[in-house]
């Protein structure tokens, strides 16, 4: 999305991702835990910074998972691992994909170094909530007022009939109207800028992974900004249930009823 801002360019990421840097050695202080939590500093000083806006622990969001890193850069030496804190604190290009990360100055240091021996210690299955597969995920059908059905991946309706859209949904719906319509146009009509209409994007086949892909990666070459840090992945997934609940005709132009009601 132009504006705020998760296309055929792919995903893609640099030699580890957006939030490390690195130097993971016995006793360091990132695999302490702070004292008054019992969280460990790196996670804590992760949460701190963006990085859960394009990674997860355990399931690549924009950004690879963490337990994936872990598990590509296990026993790394200490060169190696030098050579992975230069490439977040500064950005660039690596193995993970096409799209450059961003640089991340305000990791460097210790704190770069907190958070990918945290990361560096992770081992796919030990944390994190995982996502759903293609044998447990649900699916939700629907009439439009064509009369077509519509199969989507998540439920679009409180009761589970009209009107009254999920909370989800509403909040994808008002962070547009805040943020994404100053280029893609009030109620995702399109706007007036060269940005697309997003009704047309989902409609011709954008899938979530590339809506947000492009939200928090951005294209710089057409003027639209990284929203990554500015919206969560939880809020680019309820603006994506809005777009799609509008490109395939479930949801009229302005404000859809809901549990406010």
């Amino acid at each position: 999305m132009n504006s705020k801002p998760h296309d055929g360019r792919g995903i893609a990421w640099t030699v580890i991702a957006a939030c490390f840097g690195c130097a993971v050695c016995a006793g360091l202080p990132a695999l302490a835990a702070t004292p008054d939590t019992g969280t460990p500093a790196g996670l804590k000083q992760a949460k701190a910074s963006n990085c859960f806006a394009c990674h997860a622990i355990d399931h690549k969001v924009v950004g690879p998972a963490f337990d994936a890193i872990a598990k590509r850069y296990a026993g790394a030496n200490a060169a190696t691992l030098d050579k992975l804190a230069e490439k977040v604190v500064k950005g660039g290009s690596g193995n993970w994909g096409q799209i450059a990360m961003t640089p991340h100055p305000e990791l460097a240091g210790s704190k770069a170094r907190t958070i990918v021996a945290w990361v560096l210690s992770l081992h796919p299955g030990s944390t994190g909530t995982g996502s759903p597969t293609a044998e447990n995920a649900k699916t939700y059908t629907y009439k439009g007022t064509d009369g077509k059905t519509v199969t989507l991946d998540y439920p679009l309706y409180l009761d589970g009939q009209p009107p009254k859209v999920t909370k989800e949904v509403f909040n994808g719906y008002l962070q547009f109207n805040s943020t994404c319509n100053r280029c893609h146009g009030d109620d995702a009509v399109g706007g007036a800028y060269a940005a697309p209409d997003l009704r047309h994007s989902l409609s011709g086949g954008m899938t979530y992974e590339k809506f947000l892909a492009t939200a928090m990666a951005g294209r710089e070459a057409k003027g639209m900004p990284s929203w990554a840090g500015f919206f969560t992945p939880a809020e680019i997934r309820d603006i994506y249930e809005y777009v799609k609940g509008r490109s395939v005709g479930l949801i009229p132009e302005g404000r859809p009823p809901s549990a406010q009601d």
